[in-house]
């Protein structure tokens, strides 16, 4: 993997987290509004890094040419996907969304489910910046030496 492509890993994760924070966050917003429903960020990986992916990958690669398999490591947000947890129901005669009996359904958001995710997203934002930050550092050592 060249430099330029650990730019590229690192970018394209910053880019993914950044998205699925956004995600968090709003459901946070969105925790008291009526009938709003959890959404779930979703990531795919541009090449299959499984371990069973990865033997495959060199079964057919590297048994064969003498190479070590190229997986890019590049992971992107592919949307969201609506949490299927029903909200609980709060008599609110008064509210002009309640139904016929009075009831409106509440948020389905759990704050601390969100939080949490929310921090796990931050740490793999952060990781993907160690990755831009490494290599930064490796590009400018290399022009050293170069020098």
């Amino acid at each position: 993997m060249s430099i330029l492509e650990s730019f590229n890993v690192g970018e394209s994760g910053m880019s993914a987290h950044a998205k699925r924070l956004e995600v968090h966050a709003k459901n946070i917003a969105n925790i008291d509004t009526p009938y709003y429903v959890r959404k779930i960020p979703t990531l795919t990986a541009q090449d299959d890094i499984s371990f069973s992916g990865v033997l495959n990958h060199m079964k057919e690669s590297v048994f064969h040419i003498g190479t070590i398999p190229h997986t890019s490591g590049k992971v992107y947000f592919s949307g969201v996907v609506g949490d299927s947890t029903p909200g609980e129901l709060q008599y609110a005669p008064d509210h002009p969304e309640a139904d016929e009996n009075g009831f409106i359904r509440r948020s389905n958001v759990n704050p601390m489910v969100d939080m949490a995710d929310s921090i796990l997203t931050s740490r793999a934002y952060e990781a993907s910046l160690a990755v831009v930050t490494i290599a930064k550092t490796m590009a400018q050592k290399a022009v050293e030496i170069g020098r």
